[in-house]
């Protein structure tokens, strides 16, 4: 058994170059609805994103660019960002990938919850998580398949799970899922996640506030 944090990597846009392309993209896509295209110019979107997209709050222009991000997380989270129904999701699945074969090597990957401070609780974790594993791989050595094995296993057992969303989606996902109401385990990776999108992608998301009450983020100007 291994206890692991958290994590994500950011696939599409992996450097601020790409996502100004993304930024460039939009522009070009919002000029057709006025027939502007010949006044873009490589420098024009900043701009133009301000004024048309941020201005006017027209965010549906944003639709047009999409970004794609691996998440580390544990299972309880996933369940929580698939809700998020407008992204496409393809997660790692315990019905096929057996947790005792060469993909986990040293054991199964776990992620604590971050509430567990109490040094009691953080043993009652631990010793339930190592049963769990334990019983899983006696299961499987009675030749259970794997998706019936799985029955057994922790919400905080680790998971990958790649999403990808226009930059709509994930503006909306940054102001329901950074907010003072989020899980806190979600907003381990959805703060720094947020971070990076800001310097990637600029304009779009600078004004998403981490830890706000999601009531007054969506209260706000969009």
């Amino acid at each position: 058994m291994r206890i692991i944090e958290p994590s994500f990597e950011i696939v599409d846009p992996i450097n601020q170059a790409d996502g100004i392309r993304l930024l460039q993209k939009i522009e070009r896509m919002a000029r057709i609805s006025h027939r502007s295209e010949e006044k873009q110019t490589p420098e024009t979107w900043e701009k133009f994103i301000r004024a048309v997209v941020v201005g006017h709050g027209d965010y549906s222009v944003i639709e047009h660019a999409s970004a794609t991000v691996i998440f580390r997380v544990d299972r309880g989270i996933t369940h929580e960002l698939v809700r998020h129904r407008l992204f496409s999701f393809t997660q790692e699945s315990t019905r096929f990938v057996c947790a005792t074969g060469k993909t986990y090597g040293d054991g199964m990957e776990f992620i604590m919850p971050s509430m567990m401070s109490v040094p009691q609780v953080q043993d009652l974790w631990i010793q339930q998580m190592i049963e769990a594993e334990e019983r899983y791989k006696k299961m499987v050595g009675y030749n259970t398949r794997p998706q019936e094995a799985r029955s057994i296993l922790p919400n905080s057992l680790a998971a990958t799970i790649a999403v990808t969303g226009n930059l709509r989606n994930w503006r909306h996902f940054f102001l329901m899922r950074t907010s003072k109401e989020t899980h806190p385990d979600f907003r381990r990776v959805t703060i720094p996640l947020l971070e990076q999108f800001q310097q990637l992608i600029p304009i779009l998301y600078e004004d998403i506030v981490p830890n706000a009450r999601q009531i007054d983020n969506l209260r706000a100007p969009r």
